[in-house]
C-alpha cells in the first residue's frame, strides 16, 4: 500500500500546489502567536518552540501520541476559550453561548457521522471524564431513574432523606467487570488507584497464559459469577483487535451494560479498518474515547451512546464535569471534519499495515512480543530477553533518539512501575509519512539500541531495575541514523519557526 500523505501540512485535503501556496501563511501565524506569548513570557514561548524542534528530532512510537494538524492548533488558541458555556446546545446556564452552540453542535454532528452512533457527547476534557460521565450515566439510568420512579419523584432533590440515603447506597454498591491492567486494560477501569476503583466493586478478567490473547470464555464464565452492572471492553496495551458482538453478548446474558473504552483505536474505527463484530459502536450501549491518539485531533474527550442512555449522558454537566472548553470542542469539530475525508481512511489502514511491519521486523530480529505479533496500531515488546527491565528499556531508547513509554507485560515481575516490557505504536510515524519500508529500519533501531544496553547497578554494587549501560557512540549512531530516516518526512513542513 502507498505511503499515507503527511496531513500536518497546513490543508489535510490540499494538492501539493496549495500546501506551498498556504505554508508560509501558516509559518507567519505560529510566528505570530509565539511572538505575542514572548513579550508576556518568553520562557513559555521558548518551551513551545522547543517541543516542535524536539518532536521534528525524534522517533515517536508511544502509540498514545500522534500530531494534531495546524489547522486543529489554531482552533484551541481563540477567544472562544472565554466563555463559560455550562449545560448543553439550546439549554445552556448561561448567555451569550451562540457561537459555543454552533461549534459544539457540529462536533457532535461530524461525530455521530464518522461512527454511525445515535448520540455524541462531545465535553469531557479528556478521556478519564468521558468515562466518569459513562459511568454516572449508566448509574443514573440502572439505578438512581428507577429509585425516582418507585419514590414516585422527579429529581433527586425530591426525595425524602431515607430515601436519598438509600440511593446514595445503591449508587456506591456497584460492580464492574474489566480487562486487567498487566493484560493491557486502563486505570479508569475500576482499579483501586483510581476514582472508578473507588466507586465501583471490580474484578478483572485476564488473557491466556499462553497465547496471551483474550479468553472469551474465562470472560463469560467471569461475568457469570460476578454478575457486573458494566461490563468494559476496551484496552490502552492489548496488540489484538477484541469481538464486541461477542463481549455483547455476554453483558446481555448477565444483565450488564457493555461500555467500551476505544481511547486508543479510536481512528481505525473512524477509519473504517475494524468494522462488523470489531467495530463497537453498532455493538455497544456506550462509547467513550479521546480526541487525540489515533483520532489524530486535541486533547479531550468524547462519548457515544444509543438513545436510552442520551439524556443521561447529557448531564455530564453539571453530574460530572464543570464548565466545557469551548475552545477545544472547536478543535474537535475541526478535527472530525478531517477523519470525515477519504484520506483518512487511508492513513488508518496504514497505520495498522505499519505496526504489522514494525512487529515482524523485531521478531525476526528476535524480539519477543506479547501474543506473537500485532492486529492493530501498537505491539508490547518484552525486553527481559534482552536482560532488562521496561524502565531501562524506555531510558536507553530515549538516549538513542527513540521514544516509548514502559508498560507492564501479562503477570509482569517487575510490576506495574519499573515493567517487563516497551509499548510501541505507529500513529505518529505514519502521520509523519513513513511506510512499511521504513517500519523494518525502525525495528532494526531498536533491537540495535536494547541488544547494547546492559543493566546498571545501584551505588551500592546491587543490580539496578532502573539504571541502565549504554555508549554513547553507539546511542549517536542510532540517533543519527533515525535522523536520517526522518529527515525525507519533515514534521508540520509548513511551519519554520526560526
Amino acid at each position: 500500500m502507498a505511503t499515507a500523505p503527511d496531513p500536518r501540512t497546513p490543508r489535510d485535503t490540499a494538492s501539493t500546489a496549495d500546501t506551498a501556496a498556504t505554508a508560509p501563511t501558516a509559518s507567519t501565524a505560529f510566528n505570530s502567536a509565539l511572538d505575542v506569548i514572548r513579550a508576556v513570557e518568553p520562557r513559555v514561548a521558548d518551551a513551545i518552540g522547543a517541543e516542535i524542534t524536539d518532536q521534528r528530532a525524534s522517533l515517536k512510537l508511544i502509540a498514545s501520541e500522534n500530531y494534531a494538524s495546524p489547522a486543529v492548533l489554531l482552533a484551541m488558541g481563540n477567544w472562544l476559550s472565554d466563555k463559560y458555556a455550562e449545560g448543553t446546545v439550546g439549554r445552556r446556564f448561561y448567555a451569550g453561548c451562540r457561537n459555543v452552540d454552533t461549534v459544539e453542535a457540529l462536533a457532535a454532528e461530524h461525530a455521530r457521522e464518522l461512527f454511525g452512533a445515535d448520540h455524541a457527547y462531545v465535553q469531557p476534557h479528556s478521556g478519564i471524564d468521558a468515562n466518569l460521565v459513562a459511568f454516572w450515566s449508566v448509574l443514573a439510568q440502572r439505578v438512581e431513574s428507577p429509585a425516582l420512579e418507585r419514590a414516585g419523584a422527579r429529581h433527586v432533590n425530591d426525595l425524602t432523606e431515607q430515601d436519598w440515603e438509600e440511593l446514595r447506597r445503591a449508587l456506591g454498591d456497584q460492580r464492574m467487570l474489566g480487562m486487567s491492567l498487566d493484560a493491557g486494560g486502563h486505570l479508569t477501569h475500576g482499579f483501586r488507584p483510581n476514582i472508578s476503583g473507588k466507586m465501583f466493586a471490580q474484578r478483572s478478567y485476564g488473557t491466556d497464559p499462553a497465547t496471551g490473547l483474550l479468553d472469551y470464555d474465562a470472560v463469560r464464565a467471569a461475568a457469570r459469577e460476578f454478575r457486573p452492572l458494566i461490563l468494559i471492553a476496551g484496552y490502552s496495551a492489548y496488540p489484538r483487535k477484541v469481538n464486541f458482538r461477542i463481549m455483547r453478548e455476554i453483558a446481555d446474558e448477565v444483565g450488564a451494560t457493555l461500555m467500551v473504552d476505544m481511547a486508543h483505536f479510536a481512528g481505525l474505527v473512524a477509519g473504517k479498518v475494524f468494522t462488523g463484530d470489531f467495530d463497537p459502536v453498532p455493538h455497544a450501549n456506550i462509547v467513550t474515547t479521546t480526541t487525540h491518539k489515533s483520532l489524530r485531533g486535541p486533547r479531550g474527550g468524547m462519548v457515544l451512546c444509543d438513545e436510552a442512555l442520551a439524556e443521561h449522558v447529557d448531564r455530564g454537566c453539571p453530574m460530572v464535569l464543570g464548565g466545557p472548553l469551548p475552545h477545544v470542542m472547536a478543535a474537535k469539530a475541526v478535527a472530525l471534519a478531517e477523519a470525515r475525508q477519504p484520506s483518512f481512511r487511508t492513513y488508518a489502514r496504514q497505520v495498522v499495515d505499519n505496526a504489522a511491519a514494525l512487529a515482524e521486523g523485531l521478531m525476526r530480529r528476535g524480539a519477543r512480543l506479547v501474543t506473537g505479533g500485532t492486529d492493530n496500531h501498537l505491539a508490547l515488546v518484552d525486553v527481559t530477553g534482552y536482560g532488562l527491565t521496561g524502565r531501562q528499556a524506555e531510558d536507553a531508547l530515549l538516549d538513542a533518539g527513540i521514544v516509548t513509554n514502559r508498560n507492564a507485560v501479562p503477570r509482569d515481575p517487575n510490576g506495574a512501575w519499573y515493567t517487563s516490557g516497551i509499548r510501541i505504536g505507529t500513529p505518529a510515524l505514519t502521520t509523519r509519512g513513513l511506510g512499511t519500508a521504513e517500519m523494518d529500519e525502525v525495528a532494526d533501531l531498536i533491537h540495535t539500541t536494547l541488544t547494547a544496553a546492559e543493566p546498571g547497578t545501584t551505588a551500592a554494587g546491587a543490580p539496578s531495575r532502573a539504571r541502565y549501560l549504554l555508549e554513547p557512540k553507539i546511542a549517536e549512531a542510532v540517533a543519527d541514523r533515525a535522523a536520517d530516516l526522518l529527515s525525507g518526512h519533515p514534521l508540520y513542513p509548513g511551519i519554520d519557526l526560526a
